[in-house]
């Protein structure tokens, strides 16, 4: 690995290095290939003890919660994953960060005891939570290795995941009748340990769950309460009667020939991350429209450069239709407000498209205003509201994601942040990523924040993907169109 300073050698400029902004050729587009090889090469075995399962401190009632309209959709019958890596730390000697977590998570679910209860399904595929009181379940572990084993670069997929998190990750999953929590604490021979966290989707988003880990991780380091106390109030997401669709919702409509998608589920793909700093969002600012640009978040830049530059990598046909989709947050932007404390999903997705040729073809300023506008309408009154009476009505389908470039933010998130007693967390975001992707926050050594995107493509679209990638140091080249292989 090639050191200067405090960047290492990888595409854009990492938070370790500084001798190479971007990889341009072959021979380091190769290198880079065989740094990934090696941080991905890592293997151990760790040795957990059985499972058991943690019940909340105090009894909890017992009653029937049902999701809301939002929560209970099919997109999100799934395990979403978050791990932390937390650095040994001296003053803590003597202490078990297993033990600590898992009383931590005890004492967490008596104000939030719905996660201690199991998912049930009524007529019409509804789910409810039966509030059981029955818990979570909570695996402790060890494993030798340590935490600088893992590389100087920690992004999803986390090396050897499937070691460190109780279950399987995958897109789908089985959620009734089944713990709602799965936690994993592993200890490192290093003194540092992992917290693995899966949590059933359909509880909680990324707000909520960023609320959830700070009550717990609130508990773990001493407090007797949490300092937001949550709310259900699942009610207020739940479809009017009769349903009253106003918007269009084309993010689960199919597209068209779903078969001519070039990433498929289960494809062996290769992961890099990619980063963008200050320097790179203000070449990406002066290379579209000043009345775009006077407006737009650095969200809707980097994913509208990154779409354009995903979908030239890939290769698609000039007429097939590409999507871009992106998760947005409705708290303090629907109608009726979402009160502080509320921990479930809140969510709708954006959704834009294009023919492939187009999007390419044309400036980025092109698929900037695609974004812009997409981020609108998903932002408009009733727009929520009307997701929920659409899911109603069409059965609680699933997203579409053939031709996708699926996106969430967690800039904004908070995940980071997450502080169990052994101060802030070397990493704390998603374990893996699998058709989807993040906007992650990302500081320097030198305290220069940015953003990663971890990006997962099959190795020959990431080849073309890095070229592409590239041009952002050729700035005039980002003002024309992309020099595709449609």
């Amino acid at each position: 690995m090639m050191m200067k300073e405090d960047r290492v050698v990888l595409p854009y400029k990492s938070p370790l290095s500084s001798q190479y902004s971007t990889i341009c050729d072959l021979p380091l587009l190769l290198s880079s290939y065989c740094l990934i090889a090696m941080a991905s090469s890592l293997t151990f075995a760790a040795r957990r003890s059985k499972p058991t399962l943690v019940a909340p401190a105090r009894p909890t009632p017992h009653e029937f919660k049902a999701l809301s309209d939002i929560d209970d959709q099919e997109s999100l019958r799934f395990y979403r994953s978050v791990v932390y890596f937390y650095e040994n730390d001296p003053s803590k000697e003597g202490q078990d960060p297993a033990a600590v977590v898992k009383d931590a998570v005890s004492k967490v679910l008596v104000p939030y005891y719905p996660f201690a209860g199991r998912i049930r399904e009524r007529p019409g595929r509804k789910l409810v939570v039966e509030c059981t009181g029955e818990g979570v379940e909570f695996v402790e572990a060890d494993a030798d290795v340590r935490l600088e084993d893992f590389g100087d670069t920690l992004y999803p997929p986390i090396p050897c995941i499937g070691e460190l998190l109780c279950l399987p990750e995958s897109n789908k999953a089985v959620v009734l009748d089944r713990p709602l929590l799965y936690i994993q604490v592993t200890r490192l021979k290093c003194g540092g340990f992992i917290f693995g966290f899966q949590v059933c989707h359909n509880m909680v988003d990324a707000p909520g769950l960023t609320q959830f880990l700070t009550a717990l991780a609130e508990f773990a380091r001493g407090a007797a309460a949490p300092s937001v106390q949550p709310v259900w109030a699942r009610e207020l997401l739940n479809a009017r009667r009769p349903p009253r669709i106003t918007h269009q919702h084309l993010e689960y409509e199919p597209v068209a020939k779903p078969d001519k998608d070039k990433i498929r589920p289960g494809q062996e793909l290769l992961h890099r991350p990619f980063f963008f700093w200050a320097d790179d969002i203000a070449v990406l600012r002066r290379s579209a429209p000043q009345h775009l640009t006077a407006r737009c978040s650095r969200f809707e830049l980097i994913a509208a450069h990154v779409w354009r530059c995903r979908t030239a990598a890939l290769g698609y046909d000039p007429d097939d239709e590409v999507r871009f989709q992106f998760v947005v947050n409705a708290r303090g932007k629907s109608n009726p407000p979402i009160p502080e404390g509320y921990y479930g999903n809140a969510l709708s997705y954006g959704f834009a498209s294009a023919a492939a040729g187009k999007l390419v073809g044309e400036p980025l300023g092109y698929a900037l205003a695609l974004v812009m506008d997409a981020k609108a309408r998903v932002m408009s009154d009733g727009y929520l509201q009307s997701t929920a009476d659409f899911l109603v009505s069409r059965g609680r389908p699933r997203i579409q994601v053939a031709r996708t470039y699926l996106v969430t933010d967690q800039t904004k998130a908070g995940l980071e942040t997450v502080d169990v007693g052994w101060g802030k967390a070397v990493y704390g975001a998603a374990a893996t990523t699998t058709l989807a992707t993040f906007h992650m926050p990302v500081k320097s050594r030198r305290g220069e924040e940015g953003i990663m995107v971890p990006i997962g493509l099959p190795p020959w679209a990431m080849e073309r993907f890095v070229v592409e990638m590239e041009r952002i140091k050729n700035e005039p080249a980002l003002q024309v169109g992309i020099s595709s292989r449609l």
